[in-house]
């Protein structure tokens, strides 16, 4: 049968319009074999790295594993070196040297690796009518009613006064017990539910669950309390003062897992920003040697502003990458200014459940491949980098080149709220920065939910970049 000739006006249709399709029309049988492994490993990472503290400590495994060696400074650096360094456990920066010199930049993917979670205060441990609990203070911006009545764990450190480190990791093994913060039963709730969403669960009363059986041999006040730190004590050494300098953390006990009767979606703790982390450490991993020296830059502190030592407005990363400079006497202001940097952090996907906050036209849609945004920020784009065209033509051309599937977006609509990446210090450091990552739903709640074409095709466009 004669095939049906195109009219001018379909041929017109395919040149001049911009038409996005959704990535399983364009999937390649290669590409899906690859996307199945590729998220299989990517929820080994996530179940393994609850903090960012435990995300370093997996990195610095699997980077070891694959032959990075830690970068002292004053050593010497060749093309296909492979090295990394650890910023006080909280963050870490990875390269792999290229075969241009770094006076040509490099290529950066930036992502943080720390997520909304409920961190224990520093006087947290209490007895009120003989319920054990334990304080806390939520970090990041989480929605304080989607945080009770869901099983949680306990991770992080204790810093006894000796210098001396405990990990603790309680929920996550096998046999271990969770913990949960009460809500009101909804018989005596109708005070409580006359409140606004963002009033009903104040922030004081997100108190965790530990504990219920009083110390049997005593007969003084606070026997739950007693018997809790007893507990501790045996299994590890401390005492009630050493909560003082220590840092754990509530995080949801749930594992990742694939969503749907076709298993397209992955749900988990942590896809902000840890799915966009991993893509840019798996793209590294997964590069030869390089034209442009390629660097992976883990951040901490993002969900409360980037501050602090570990987060990407500290000079932590200027200090490695200065020194990386060093072993080719150039200074660093030449390596940045022809430098290229996605800031790869997740945006918001489209929910049809809840229209009203987006503007379709220009939202990210779940299974239309890596998303770029041109600017983050809020309202008038407050607080964002605002990338250029010709950067935004530049990732354009390599993507297309490299045959992934992407699409541009921005968070919501104009005057709904908004919300920043590391962008904008990349930005400041005269290095040009997009934003791109995975459309996630439900983002910043305890489990969100991510397409796995998304994860796929976002940890091919950073490998694209980094080998372009």
């Amino acid at each position: 049968m004669e095939e049906k000739q195109k009219t001018a006006g379909e041929l017109l249709r395919e040149t001049l319009l911009y038409n996005r399709k959704n990535g399983y029309d364009r999937l390649t049988a290669e590409d899906e074999a690859a996307m199945r492994s590729y998220c299989e490993d990517y929820k080994k990472f996530l179940d393994a790295g609850k903090t960012e503290r435990e995300c370093v400590d997996e990195t610095v495994r699997q980077a070891e594993a694959r032959g990075f060696k830690p970068f002292v400074r004053g050593m010497a650096v060749n093309p296909g070196d492979r090295i990394y360094r650890v910023n006080r456990g909280k963050a870490v920066m990875l390269a792999v040297v290229g075969s241009a010199p770094l006076s040509e930049g490099v290529a950066i993917g930036a992502a943080h690796i720390d997520s909304p979670r409920l961190d224990l205060k520093q006087n947290p441990i209490y007895e009120a009518d003989e319920l054990g609990f334990l304080k806390t203070h939520y970090y990041g911006g989480i929605r304080k009613y989607q945080w009770v009545t869901i099983p949680l764990e306990l991770h992080g450190v204790i810093v006894l006064k000796d210098g001396s480190t405990v990990k603790v990791a309680i929920g996550a093994g096998a046999g271990d017990p969770v913990f949960t913060v009460d809500d009101l039963l909804p018989h005596l709730a109708a005070e409580q539910s006359k409140k606004p969403l963002g009033e009903a669960i104040p922030g004081e009363s997100l108190n965790l669950l530990v504990g219920s059986r009083p110390f049997k041999d005593d007969e003084g006040s606070e026997r739950v309390k007693l018997a809790l730190l007893d507990i501790l004590n045996q299994k590890y050494g401390i005492v009630e003062e050493d909560f003082i300098s220590a840092e754990l953390s509530a995080v949801p006990a749930f594992r990742a897992s694939d969503i749907g009767f076709d298993r397209s979606l992955i749900g988990a703790y942590g896809h902000d920003d840890r799915v966009c982390g991993y893509a840019c450490l798996a793209a590294l991993f997964a590069l030869g040697t390089p034209r442009r020296t390629a660097v992976c830059m883990l951040a901490d502190k993002e969900e409360i502003g980037s501050e602090g030592v570990s987060g990407m407005k500290s000079a932590a990363f200027d200090t490695f990458m200065s020194d990386l400079c060093d072993t080719q006497h150039l200074p660093l202001k030449v390596c940045y200014e022809h430098s290229f940097c996605l800031s790869a952090d997740v945006c918001a996907a489209f929910d049809p459940n809840f229209p009203e906050a987006f503007e379709k036209r220009n939202s990210a849609l779940v299974n239309y491949g890596m998303s770029f945004c041109k600017y983050t920020g809020s309202r008038g784009k407050s607080g964002a980098s605002d990338a250029s065209a010709e950067v935004v033509a530049y990732v354009r051309r390599t993507l297309d080149a490299a045959g992934v599937v992407w699409q541009m977006a921005e968070l919501g609509k104009v005057d709904q709220g908004g919300g920043g990446t590391v962008a904008v210090y990349m930005a400041e450091r005269d290095i040009d920065t997009l934003d791109a990552g995975v459309p996630v739903l439900s983002m910043h709640a305890p489990f969100e939910t991510v397409g796995k074409l998304d994860c796929y095709m976002t940890y091919k466009g950073m490998k694209a970049v980094y080998e372009a």
